[in-house]
């Protein structure tokens, strides 16, 4: 019984982040009806669909679209939803008939959540683009990266993921809040561009105050600083170091055998890059796990880089039990956790229309009803 044990949301599938959305409020407890393209299913394809991670949780069911008949069945579906999910380009929920007008004539007290990258409005709004666009509008990209070299793109950790589905996560759970006392349901507008900067806040407000310069590489999170980096180690791999506070710093200075040197200020900007070589080549001197016995543990702020091969093997993620297998195949557990209401993974990942006339029947569809959807092929039949 997770958090959102009793809410039915209704998922139109797409990529990434509205994906990403669905799989947290899945992993919670509610009940995500994913509706999948018919031709996909009649395809048969995503025969691997175990490692489609982001679909865990939920079952699937294959509707055309494209047909009247499979637009009358999936706004029957969103009659008995809670919530809904789409991520398609503006308009194209409302050109097929299912827009947040019509949802919402029909079920007045939905939650209509949408994920796009530049948002509903905007001289953008219907231009393509992917997470390293939409990172670049907002100023994280080029925040990001070494003195004098290009902006590193964070995997689509920062666009897709954080400022996409879990701020679209976050949107539906406080639209569905809201609901229980207005009886009215809303849309939630979550747009990559605005997530994005949106995570930039804090560091918005130093480039305010001076405390940040537009130069990367120049500042404490960005590699500019001795004490907040990754160094190689003598094996050639990494650790990471983050000792900004003084008393983590006087710790690392301590374990690393430069106690007691003459040393400059650690805020001396201007000695930044020297030391930054001074620790270089010490970290050189020892393996990682040389390093890992001296320093993890301790309130350096420290922890060697793992590869996703090694995470889930490490002895703390292994005790928390941060990574899980589900039918063979290693990944993250659920997140955040709750003490009385804990989240779990549902059910693997689900091929599409896999679970097509049984999924139907339980959110209220007849026999006839599935009969006559068959009929029109409006529904899809998934290929073994």
């Amino acid at each position: 019984m997770g958090t959102l044990s009793g809410y039915k949301i209704v998922e139109f599938a797409g990529i990434g982040p509205a994906p990403m959305c669905a799989m947290l409020l899945a992993d919670m407890g509610a009940d995500v009806l994913r509706i999948d393209r018919a031709e996909d299913a009649a395809l048969g394809i995503s025969l691997d669909a175990k490692y489609s991670l982001l679909s865990r949780g939920r079952k699937s069911v294959a509707i055309d679209l494209k047909k009247p008949e499979g637009v009358a069945a999936a706004m029957k579906l969103v009659e008995k939803a809670d919530a809904l999910l789409e991520g398609f380009r503006p308009q194209v929920m409302e050109r097929l008939g299912l827009g947040p007008d019509e949802c919402l004539k029909r079920n007045p007290k939905l939650i209509y959540g949408r994920m796009t990258g530049w948002g509903q409005e905007g001289p953008l709004a219907h231009a393509a683009g992917h997470d390293i666009n939409y990172i670049a509008l907002s100023g994280v990209l080029a925040s990001i990266g070494r003195r004098g070299e290009a902006p590193v793109p964070p995997l689509n950790l920062v666009g897709d993921f954080g400022g996409g589905g879990l701020y679209l996560a976050l949107g539906v759970v406080a639209g569905l809040l809201e609901a229980q006392k207005s009886g009215k349901g809303q849309v939630v507008d979550s747009a990559m561009v605005d997530g994005a900067a949106s995570l930039l806040t804090a560091i918005y407000g130093m480039h305010a105050s001076g405390m940040w310069s537009d130069k990367r590489g120049d500042n404490i999170l960005d590699t500019g600083a001795h004490f907040y980096d990754v160094y190689e180690t003598k094996d050639g791999e990494y650790v990471s170091i983050g000792s900004i506070e003084t008393k983590f710093y006087a710790e690392l200075l301590k374990r690393s055998g430069l106690e007691g040197q003459e040393m400059p200020r650690q805020m001396d900007r201007k000695a930044w890059p020297d030391l930054k070589e001074k620790f270089a080549a010490l970290f050189k001197t020892k393996t990682r796990d040389e390093w890992c016995k001296i320093m993890e543990g301790s309130d350096i702020c420290f922890a060697p880089v793992l590869s996703m091969g090694e995470a889930p093997s490490h002895p703390h993620n292994v005790q928390r039990g941060t990574f899980v297998e589900v039918e063979g195949v290693v990944q993250p557990g659920p997140a955040p956790r709750f003490s009385r209401t804990p989240s779990k993974i549902q059910r693997p990942p689900a091929k599409p229309g896999e679970h097509t006339e049984e999924a139907l029947s339980e959110w209220g569809f007849s026999a006839s009803e599935l009969e006559k959807l068959r009929g029109a092929g409006a529904i899809g039949v998934r290929v073994k």
